[in-house]
């Protein structure tokens, strides 16, 4: 998945947290949404500007630091 499709960071937008792009939403918003219980479909109708690969960008993103967290460690 080419994230930067999905991603930005911009340090004038949510003091440059990672946010969809075209919007305010943060990627740790959806993930403490999805921690939360909310379903995707429950983000989709409540955030329409979203779409479900705006949701598995955020949660690739979250698995790609991982992995980079790993390889630092290592």
């Amino acid at each position: 998945m080419d994230l930067v499709q999905y991603i930005q960071i911009n340090p004038e937008i949510r003091f440059g947290k990672p946010t969809i792009k075209g919007t305010r939403i943060a990627i740790s918003d959806i993930l403490q949404w999805l921690a939360s219980g909310m379903s995707n479909d429950e983000i989709l109708v409540d955030y329409p500007q979203l779409k479900l690969e705006h949701i598995h960008a955020a949660l690739a993103l979250l698995a790609n630091r991982e992995q980079m967290i790993k390889m630092v460690a290592a």
